[in-house]
């Protein structure tokens, strides 16, 4: 079993799990890196280069665990949002 889970289905994926405590931890690591990064690049400074590469590496990671989670969250609201709009419109139609 892999320690971080890609499969999820939307109630699941709406409570908070380690994936979301990872995130949670990664993603402040990552705005620093980036931004300090991108500083240091542009002064042209060797671990500017450095810090950019992890941040970015970092990022990837970040968005590697939480994405099946938030797509499946997504899924399940564009699932409602269209019997909304199914409903809405038979109310705007006077229909039962």
């Amino acid at each position: 079993m892999s320690w971080i889970k890609r499969r999820w289905t939307a109630a699941e994926a709406d409570r908070w799990t380690k994936e979301d405590y990872v995130t949670f931890v990664v993603s402040p690591l990552v705005y620093v890196l980036l931004l300090l990064g991108t500083a240091l690049s542009l002064l042209l400074r060797w671990y500017g280069f450095l810090l950019l590469g992890i941040g970015l590496a970092l990022f990837f990671f970040m968005l590697w665990v939480i994405d099946p989670k938030l797509k499946a969250i997504s899924e399940d609201y564009e699932i409602k949002q269209k019997q909304y709009l199914e409903d809405l419109e038979k109310i705007a139609r006077w229909e039962k």
